[in-house]
């Protein structure tokens, strides 16, 4: 298995920076999937008054993601690897974006926050301890305060592991190792594979203390392969209950 983990990982997308955003439009329903999870929090008038974190960020595509959802929302977004950092801030965005150069377990200690959303887009699965992490999240979160995960968590069903596996071997590797990014889409296979299944997923997120989880999928060929975890930090305050 040829899983990367924290520095690995962070320079295998420095390497693949390059490429990323190329590779992705590749994908399918990529860019609609994140903005129908970023959606789902369901920001109130636009997320105006509203601070929302963007949980490893990698080239902005989930950060576009929060702004097209919640046009009015100041948008902090973060991640671990600098050279997807350097293509994010290249792209064109308003003052209320901003970018800082963090790990995920890093937040929580950097000052930033609280928030009233986080949004974490492909980022569980690659994170060494994802309990910790959660963890960080509830602390950066106000009481009540709105998570979306969206993540590849299989379903459990062996035919939703087939597909993903015979896509990786036939499109995804072979696409990878064209831009000499072959470790860094091996990984991607594996570290889906060895993941959570989206029940697990869900129950984690319960142990950890999230309440009104919920699980939804995406449409197209990654049903069942991609999910939209839901979830508040705590009971909600009156003034969420209004929203």
């Amino acid at each position: 298995m040829s899983l990367l983990r924290d520095h690995d990982l962070a320079r295998a997308f420095d390497r693949a920076s390059h490429s990323y955003d190329r590779l992705t439009s590749l994908n399918p329903g990529y860019r609609t999937d994140l903005l129908r999870s970023a959606r789902r929090l369901r920001l109130p008038g636009d997320g105006a008054g509203l601070r929302v974190l963007d949980l490893g960020c990698g080239t902005g595509a989930s950060t576009l993601a929060l702004l097209r959802a919640a046009p009015r929302a100041r948008i902090t977004a973060v991640d671990a690897s600098a050279g997807m950092l350097r293509r994010a801030l290249a792209k064109p965005w308003p003052a209320r974006v901003r970018f800082l150069h963090l790990a995920a377990e890093e937040v929580a200690t950097s000052g930033e926050g609280p928030f009233d959303a986080v949004f974490a887009a492909y980022l569980f699965r690659n994170v060494t301890d994802p309990d910790a992490v959660l963890g960080s999240v509830r602390t950066l979160l106000r009481p009540g305060g709105r998570l979306a995960v969206h993540e590849y968590s299989l379903s459990g069903s062996p035919a939703h592991r087939a597909l993903w596996s015979a896509v990786c071997r036939g499109i995804v590797i072979p696409a990878g190792t064209l831009t000499g990014d072959g470790a860094l889409y091996r990984h991607l296979r594996h570290s889906v594979t060895a993941f959570d299944t989206a029940p697990a997923f869900a129950g984690r997120l319960r142990r950890a203390g999230f309440t009104a989880v919920r699980v939804a999928p995406v449409a197209g060929w990654q049903t069942g392969i991609v999910h939209t975890f839901l979830a508040r930090n705590g009971a909600a305050t009156a003034t969420e209950n209004t929203r």
